[in-house]
């Protein structure tokens, strides 16, 4: 009996400093977050073609499913780009077009396995969409303007009921990647500050995913999508003069490489003005930073050690200060949420046609071993509201 109680007094000490050791070692409380009510986001669109191509995921040094590492740290939506027919990257790869309708389809699939709500980014290309480049799909090369808009209407109703189909619905759908100056170049394109084609293009795609949704159990959140917010109020009072105004989320990409607004007041300030204006939910759809100037292969770094923010260095600290500080920010300004960009496009065999792994390895959530990194961290992080 003296044996048993000695044991219990012993076994509840060692309790009790253990307690007090992982009190003292423990991280700050965590908060993880409905999609609905502040939007963490992840776009992992290339993580199944760099597992193709041998890339592994990690979390403390253990093989996971990438999906469900982010989702430990707070994801809860998926973001997922779709290209209409991108036979050059099924040139690249044995036939595998991986950002079609298909190839999306198991992105969304691993999205709502792990159990987050998906983004549908649609590009309405047949490649990379931003503002440089808007390149019509093949199928619709010289199709006119009153052609082309029930081309985009069409291809958006056929893509949201496809997925509906095999119960992907995707929670949002983006209706255009980074269209500050127009979709489907030369019909759609802002020319001399006319929104005018462009508007109609933009019209029909909301209308199909309205359209849609009357059918639909889940009724997907329309996104509209601009890059940089220093030119967002000129992209939005251009397309508020042409009538577009059927839509639920403004999205914006904000990088401080290419942005013009560097201080996070800057970011607070842009994001409360739009709110203001609008009266529309304002998320950033794409942002990204370092944790190293180091590089994992032979691709140059898009991201160069002369790219932090002011404030900042380029490491893993200040790459989770970095993001912790930009979403309160967000917060602060009455935005909805934060989507990082491609935090799972490490280093593999891939080859994307510009070169072999990652131009973007020094950018993402995860260390050149494929560990997860504690950026990764600011999705679960308590921010005040």
């Amino acid at each position: 009996m003296k044996y048993i109680v000695l044991l219990i007094t012993v076994t509840s000490f060692a309790a009790f400093e253990c307690k007090k050791d992982n009190e003292a070692n423990a991280d700050p409380e965590k908060k993880f977050y409905r999609w609905d009510e502040f939007n963490m986001g992840v776009d992992l669109s290339y993580v199944n073609q760099i597992e193709d191509y041998g890339g592994v995921y990690r979390d403390s040094g253990k093989v996971k499913d990438c999906f469900k590492i982010l989702k430990d740290h707070g994801a809860n939506t998926v973001r997922v780009r779709l290209w209409h027919t991108p036979t050059w990257i099924a040139n690249l790869n044995n036939g595998k077009m991986y950002y079609d309708l298909y190839g999306t389809e198991k992105t969304i699939r691993r999205a709502k396995e792990a159990g987050m709500a998906v983004s549908l980014d649609i590009h309405y290309s047949d490649r990379w969409a931003d503002p440089q480049s808007q390149e019509t799909p093949a199928a619709w090369v010289g199709l006119p303007l009153n052609v082309l808009k029930d081309s985009v209407y069409n291809y958006t109703m056929a893509v949201l009921n496809y997925y509906k189909s095999k119960n992907l619905t995707p929670e949002m759908v983006q209706v255009g990647n980074e269209t500050n100056n127009g979709m489907c170049w030369p019909v759609g394109k802002i020319v001399n500050n006319n929104f005018a084609a462009y508007s109609v293009l933009l019209k029909s795609g909301i209308r199909a995913v309205r359209d849609f949704s009357a059918t639909s159990a889940i009724k997907p959140k329309v996104i509209i999508h601009e890059a940089q917010l220093q030119s967002a109020g000129w992209w939005m009072n251009g397309i508020t003069s042409e009538g577009v105004n059927d839509y639920d989320i403004i999205g914006l990409s904000h990088y401080t490489k290419w942005s013009t607004v560097k201080s996070m007041q800057g970011v607070t300030d842009t994001i409360r003005k739009l709110v203001n204006n609008y009266a529309k939910t304002v998320m950033i759809v794409e942002t990204g930073y370092p944790w190293t100037t180091g590089n994992g292969d032979s691709y140059n770094n898009i991201f160069s050690a002369n790219d932090a923010a002011p404030g900042y260095s380029i490491s893993v600290d200040d790459q989770f200060r970095y993001l912790k500080d930009l979403t309160q920010a967000i917060i602060n300004g009455g935005g909805k949420g934060i989507q990082y960009w491609e935090p799972a496009w490490i280093t593999s065999r891939l080859n994307d046609s510009w070169g072999t792994g990652s131009g973007w390895d020094n950018v993402t959530l995860f260390d050149f071993s494929g560990n997860v990194l504690k950026g990764a961290d600011h999705m679960c992080y308590p921010y005040k509201f």
